[in-house]
């Protein structure tokens, strides 16, 4: 009896396992069934992204000096010197890449919803200004070597935007054990007083 309450007592948790898994399949259902089935199919929501990453690729490039802006018929469509350049379809707008972040930190047990809450947006916003970056290059890119766009695009910008996904996410597990800490100190302090 005393070696099985041993080994029960050394067995590790496989609780936030559970939970995560959950937390990700009940995600992963809201995301089908609100966006796939839902939002998708209108296509309103890409739409507008798809036009507002073409207008700051755009605006991006026109800061550093070059002559680019939405096409007016194609609002998808940047164009540079008055030709076609880039064109931001829905596989490419990052809506995919916020939700699969987002759903990362959210279904991760630990780190409080005040932080996840904070954290979620300051990464959106990182992965957001990434593929402003993404756009703007893949314009030049076009504009000035057009043999390695395709390259470019499917596997130079992927590697980049999943890297810093992945950089963000190894900060975020990282960050974990302190703020578990924290939480577990400022408990232990109350509960003293």
């Amino acid at each position: 009896m005393l070696a099985t309450s041993t080994i029960s007592a050394t067995a590790p948790d496989r609780r936030p396992l559970g939970r995560f898994l959950l937390v990700a399949g009940g995600l992963y259902l809201l995301w089908f069934f609100g966006y796939e089935r839902t939002l998708a199919p209108a296509g309103h929501l890409d739409e507008a992204l798809s036009r507002n990453l073409a207008a700051a690729g755009s605006g991006l490039l026109r800061l550093l000096g070059f002559a680019t802006w939405p096409d007016a018929a194609q609002p998808r469509l940047l164009r540079m010197d008055g030709l076609p350049g880039v064109w931001v379809g829905d596989p490419c707008n990052g809506l995919v890449l916020y939700a699969l972040f987002a759903g990362f930190v959210l279904a991760l047990p630990g780190g409080g919803w005040r932080r996840k809450l904070a954290f979620i947006p300051a990464g959106i916003g990182v992965i957001y200004l990434l593929n402003v970056l993404r756009v703007a290059a893949l314009a030049l890119n076009h504009h000035y070597y057009r043999q390695s766009v395709e390259f470019n695009h499917h596997y130079t910008f992927t590697f980049v935007v999943y890297g810093a996904i992945l950089l963000l996410w190894a900060w975020w597990v990282r960050q974990l054990p302190r703020a578990a800490a924290v939480e577990f100190s400022s408990t232990t302090a109350a509960a003293a007083r």
